[in-house]
């Protein structure tokens, strides 16, 4: 565990030790400097690129749906013109499972990488609500002087603006999810009317607002620390050819201060001058020269802090740097070895199956079920079967089906049978279903025991068409005919 530091200064942390936390267990608040630099830019526009297609998303509209909008009340998910109904979800998996494992693959390769530039926790802390804090109560010094000065007017305006902003912030992003699930006209007509009009949203932005100021006003980096299970995982993921951020000890050992104006290192000298300026920049607290760690989020803010004062003192850049720890040990670093040879074939066949699954939706489905009461039905003069059938409409406009029952190898029902039901097209409104009768009956004298039919379903408009096989079930056609023999 590690101390609570003094007023103003930073506690520098063990490899074994917490720094958000103290040896009694108490909360030490972490204020990271601010930094400049290469990669705090590209981290920067990343950031806001990420944001704005989180915003924009519920804006932007794809074939007259939100390009994303997962339609709760509806069961209907709209993903860039592609509508899915409650039916389509099971591709769902294939989205999900193969994020999960895309994340797997990068990690192999990039290790934290996606901790550090692309996880909202990261884009919304570091970007937005540590923002609001630097400008209202200034660098990592102040701030650490001002939690531990007493309460004056200043610092009570100055905490309470904060606090402020950080609730309507998350006000924003909790009305931004539910535009995820409730078309934006909904969630303004929602926002001018009164809570008891909708309880039900008026209880989730209450509480996701809560969970969202709760987690980037208080809790913050213990998410990463503490509940986050992809920081364990990595331990599984990665090798010692796996690209994370790491200090060059080769380079930078023996560490010490920076002696008058020098800017040659002496004999048997380090390259790192022990400024900790890599420890005051990062979010989470971790000194990186005592190795890899599980708090170490790979945000790279302490590969620009090092930079800096290399260029400070005239050293060549990289002391801390992207790298493997067999790179910073001297050795080569291997991309295709078994793991990623694994990952990148297992990757591709998620990716063909997908792509062959997705390539197999329909903007309509139906289905055929056999009456269960008997698999037939005859009499004097037929053989009957009968079935439910079930027509989905998965656009959002009504479309009129209509059935035809085809035989093999012919364009018509043939001379042999007739149906019923369905004989006009139905409509079907958006996002509905129907379900209709349909017999298909076999005259006595043309039946010839049982055969397959071809059921075809076409909607307008939309070209939309459906196929699907059934098979006509009757008796034995020697025992039937003797049966219903004339005279008998």
């Amino acid at each position: 565990m590690a101390q609570p530091p003094s007023k103003g200064r930073r506690h520098i942390p063990t490899r074994d030790e917490l720094a958000s936390v103290s040896d009694d267990g108490s909360r030490i608040a972490l204020h990271p400097a601010d930094v400049r630099g290469r990669f705090n830019t590209w981290r920067r526009i990343t950031a806001i690129l990420l944001i704005a297609v989180y915003v924009l998303l519920p804006w932007i509209p794809v074939k007259g749906n939100p390009a994303v909008l997962l339609d709760a009340a509806n069961l209907r998910f709209h993903f860039f013109g592609l509508t899915l109904a409650a039916q389509d979800f099971w591709l769902f998996f294939f989205l999900i499972s193969g994020l999960g494992f895309l994340l797997f693959y990068v990690t192999a390769l990039f290790g934290r990488l996606w901790c550090g530039w692309a996880c909202p926790q990261t884009i919304f802390l570091e970007h937005v609500f540590r923002r609001i804090e630097r400008v209202l109560e200034g660098d990592s010094g102040a701030r650490r002087r001002l939690d531990h000065s007493p309460w004056t007017t200043e610092k009570f305006l100055r905490r309470g603006t904060k606090q402020f902003l950080f609730i309507v912030v998350s006000l924003v992003v909790a009305h931004v999810l539910l535009a995820y699930f409730v078309p934006l006209p909904s969630v303004w007509g929602m926002v001018t009317h009164a809570p008891a009009e909708n309880w039900g949203v008026f209880v989730f932005i209450v509480a996701t607002t809560g969970v969202v100021y709760f987690n980037f006003a208080w809790f913050r980096e213990q998410l990463c620390i503490i509940l986050c299970p992809y920081g364990r995982l990595q331990s599984a993921l990665i090798d010692d050819d796996s690209v994370v951020i790491g200090y060059d000890a080769v380079r930078g050992e023996p560490r010490g201060p920076l002696k008058g104006k020098c800017v040659e290192p002496g004999p048997g000298a380090g390259d790192c001058i022990d400024c900790f300026r890599c420890v005051n920049v990062c979010p989470t607290g971790i000194d990186i020269r005592q190795g890899l760690q599980m708090e170490c989020i790979g945000c790279s803010a302490c590969i620009d802090a090092c930079d800096d004062v290399m260029d400070r003192i005239k050293r060549p850049h990289g002391l801390i740097r992207y790298d493997s720890m067999n790179g910073l040990a001297g050795l080569k670093t291997r991309f295709l070895r078994p793991r990623t040879i694994l990952y990148s074939v297992l990757l591709l066949v998620g990716v063909v199956v997908a792509a062959v699954s997705v390539s197999r939706y329909r903007p309509a489905a139906f289905n055929l079920v056999r009456m269960q009461s008997a698999p037939y039905f005859v009499d004097a003069n037929s053989v009957r079967n009968q079935f439910l059938v079930r027509v989905i409409n998965k656009q959002t406009a009504p479309v009129d089906f209509s059935l035809r029952v085809v035989s093999p190898g012919g364009d018509g029902p043939g001379p042999g049978f007739q149906t019923a039901g369905w004989e006009e097209s139905v409509r079907v409104g958006l996002g509905g279903e129907e379900v209709r009768l349909l017999v298909i009956v076999v005259p006595r004298e043309a039946y010839n025991g049982r055969f397959p039919l071809e059921i075809q379903v076409t909607g307008e408009p939309g070209n939309i068409v459906l196929k699907g096989t059934v098979e006509f079930l009757g008796p034995d056609p020697e025992l039937f005919k003797a049966h219903y023999a004339p005279g008998r």
